[in-house]
């Protein structure tokens, strides 16, 4: 006997938000990214400013990342079908994928345009960098604090991007204020550097966790031992096998699994038992629920893959 069941309740952590709002914010991400990435090859080149043209050609590469990302995250919303029987939300899951590796990439080629300033630095117009970089942490903030009220793993990636921007556009603009009074050049890939490494350790964390959802990895252990606690604690379940938990892109979570019973019911106890399991589940806010019954002198079917 199954229990199918799809759990969608009133009291869900994201359904006060309209679904069409993390695409929004990405949106709103990808033009203000694309309309500042074009500034800066402006003013990169009116400075005559390499740190600034490098970042230029960093932030395209955003640009298109970002623009990556509001495709799939808006593919993601649509519906169920025959091909994909549980929706497409591991699209924006895999948009997550793709804009870590972009920026871990992103990280490291700036990285590598850094460290050699160490050793031959270059002193930039300091009057000119200071206003791009007002502009910078001006419009790359906003644009990290729209995202920043995402919930979804692929918005919480995305934020990074930004918010390396933004540290960088900080960077940037104390080099500039400093660079107007001391001829201190060696200042830029100094701080480049440190605000890269430490957004590119956070980027890892969050790659890290898209690759485990990508392969189906459990999305969080505690919700899964207090789900077993739950459901083993019932008074007529005997044991319980074949238990998976798994997220569809890290906000959605899928659980199947065997629950052996200790004796035959009626049809009326059967309902009150599917209700009590429903109970149980509720807090945990299940995207879908598969539960068989097993009793405890039948075999399972599925013994052979354990």
């Amino acid at each position: 006997m199954s229990d199918n069941s799809h759990q969608h309740p009133a009291s869900h952590g994201h359904s006060h938000i309209p679904k069409d709002m993390s695409s929004s914010r990405i949106g709103w991400a990808f033009i203000l990214n694309v309309c500042f990435t074009i500034i800066e090859f402006i003013g990169g080149w009116l400075t005559n400013s390499t740190a600034i043209m490098a970042d230029a050609v960093h932030d395209l590469g955003d640009s298109l990342s970002i623009g990556l990302a509001w495709g799939l995250n808006k593919l993601s919303k649509k519906s169920r079908d025959e091909t994909f029987s549980y929706g497409y939300h591991r699209f924006s899951l895999l948009g997550a994928l793709i804009n870590g590796v972009v920026l871990i990439a992103g990280s490291i080629w700036v990285l590598t345009i850094s460290f050699p300033r160490l050793i031959s630095p270059e002193m930039p117009d300091a009057q000119g960098m200071l206003w791009l970089a007002i502009l910078g942490v001006i419009v790359n903030g906003y644009a990290a604090f729209k995202l920043s009220e995402g919930k979804t793993l692929n918005e919480r990636v995305l934020n990074w991007h930004l918010l390396e921007d933004v540290l960088g556009w900080v960077a940037v603009l104390i080099v500039a204020i400093v660079l107007i009074y001391i001829e201190l050049p060696i200042l830029d890939p100094i701080l480049s550097i440190g605000f890269t490494l430490f957004v590119l350790f956070n980027v890892l964390k969050n790659l890290r966790t898209a690759i485990r959802l990508f392969l189906q990895a459990t999305p969080e252990k505690a919700i899964q031992e207090k789900i077993k606690i739950e459901l083993s604690t019932l008074k007529f379940i005997e044991d319980i096998h074949h238990f998976h938990l798994w997220s569809l892109d890290g906000e959605r979570h899928v659980l199947t699994a065997h629950l052996v019973v200790n004796h035959y019911f009626d049809q009326q106890e059967y309902m009150a038992i599917k209700h009590e399991i429903s109970t149980r589940l509720s807090p945990f806010y299940l995207e879908h629920t598969t539960l068989e019954f097993e009793f405890v002198d039948e075999i399972c079917r599925d013994s052979k893959s354990d």
